[in-house]
């Protein structure tokens, strides 16, 4: 027997979509980056910046300050760029780097290198910048960092290690934009799309000094395999440079996970509904967190443990999706999450959820995420679809894209990481 007051499917899914919305919203640069500005220079600004919201954050610049002398340039992907006047915008490849890439990490540190003691540079960094501003060290190709690129995607590695990674490869990484900009005054604004929010984590840390910059990578080494290019190998197993010395910047967050997931808890409330944030750093595989979270939510629903519903469970963070050797269908780790929390809730009643990347593109398809009911299975097997034989073939996108489930925003223009909601209505017999 369920109680399910007068929720209907329609108002369920219509609260986790305002939800969403209010997260990413959040972290709208338009709405938040002045209040984190510098005082105003007297004399020259230069601008640089990478990431999937660094045009966006360009813009809100320029509209501050309307008097500054501005120049500068930055690299967003492509699709994410937006008009700027004073500030060269680029656009470049993700989640794979291109010659784009790797031009536009030239340019900026070029502009990087100009800047005088008089000036100040203003970084704009947000996620997506690793593959966006790509320099790669010495004797590495761009088809180095490519093929490098491509094998950190599918290997299941945590974004720490794969930022551990990157890190060692790159000219402009680990605090090398911060090292060109010297003895320019610096003053990095963030959004934050990693777990801890981690400066030298965000975009690979690029006006950060890399904190593991003396580990031994050889245990990373190993468990990338025989497809890592051997230039590459060669120079993870090198003796590792000598620390950097410490630099001295200032670094302000703007945007974080846990900033959308408070303002998404603000409008659960105003609906009557309880909101448990569970955390926004959670990790680990896509379809292991759907059953973890399926087993919170049926408690939810059940026993009224760890609060009575109406509830919705809320949590950041960003899973992984570990392919193996098959050939992978269409799909990203949120649709991934929602069809794994589908499988182990069977349908129970009055539970639904949503599961979308604040950048408004899960993996490399073109939709943010899904949101779903306890019917999803029913509606799958209405279109011939089997959701575990989905699930085992990561072709999740393919089953929400015939029951009419995904979410398509295009781009947010902003990105602080997965946003997953699910609500739980009324108490289940």
């Amino acid at each position: 027997m369920t109680q399910q007051d007068d929720w209907t499917a329609d108002r369920a899914k219509a609260l986790l979509r305002a939800m969403f919305d209010a997260a990413v919203a959040a972290a709208d640069p338009a709405r938040v980056l002045a209040a984190h500005l510098p005082e105003a220079p007297r004399g020259r600004c230069i601008v640089l910046g990478a990431g999937k919201s660094a045009a966006a954050m360009a813009a809100a610049v320029e509209a501050a300050w309307p008097d500054v002398d501005l120049s500068g340039v930055v690299v967003t992907r492509h699709g994410h760029a937006v008009p700027t006047r004073r500030i060269t915008v680029r656009e470049a490849s993700h989640p794979v780097p291109d010659a784009a890439s790797e031009a536009a990490a030239h340019e900026i540190l070029a502009a990087a290198q100009a800047a005088g003691p008089d000036d100040l540079v203003l970084a704009l960094i947000s996620g997506g910048g690793s593959a966006l501003m790509a320099a790669a060290r010495p004797p590495l190709t761009l088809a180095d960092k490519i093929a490098v690129n491509r094998l950190l995607l599918r290997s299941g590695l945590t974004i720490e290690d794969m930022n551990r990674i990157r890190r060692r490869l790159s000219l402009v990484k680990g605090g090398g934009l911060a090292r060109a900009v010297a003895p320019a005054r610096l003053v990095t604004l963030a959004i934050s799309d990693v777990p801890g929010d981690d400066p030298a984590a965000i975009a690979s840390g690029p006006t950060v000094a890399d904190p593991t910059a003396g580990d031994d990578l050889a245990p990373l080494v190993a468990r990338l395999g025989e497809d890592l290019p051997e230039a590459v190998r060669a120079l993870l197993l090198a003796p590792p440079p000598p620390p950097l010395p410490d630099m001295q910047s200032d670094y302000r967050l703007i945007a974080t996970p846990q900033m959308s997931l408070l303002a998404a808890a603000e409008v659960a409330r105003a609906a009557g509904v309880t909101p448990l944030l569970l955390g926004d750093a959670l990790e680990g595989e896509a379809a292991q967190l759907g059953i973890a979270m399926a087993g919170m939510a049926r408690a939810t629903a059940r026993h009224a443990t760890p609060t009575a519903p109406p509830a919705v469970l809320l949590s950041g963070g960003e899973t992984t999706v570990t392919i193996g050797q098959a050939a992978p269908g269409r799909g990203g780790r949120n649709t991934e999450f929602l069809l794994s929390l589908a499988l182990t809730l069977r349908g129970l009643p009055g539970t639904f959820a949503l599961a979308a990347d604040t950048d408004g593109i899960d993996g490399t398809e073109d939709a943010a995420g899904a949101v779903i009911g306890p019917d999803l299975r029913a509606r799958a097997a209405e279109c011939g679809l089997d959701p575990q034989a989905s699930l085992d073939a990561h072709d999740s996108w393919t089953l929400f894209q015939a029951t009419g489930s995904l979410i398509r925003t295009g781009p947010t223009l902003t990105n602080v990481n997965d946003f997953r909601a699910v609500l739980v209505t009324g108490r289940a017999g």
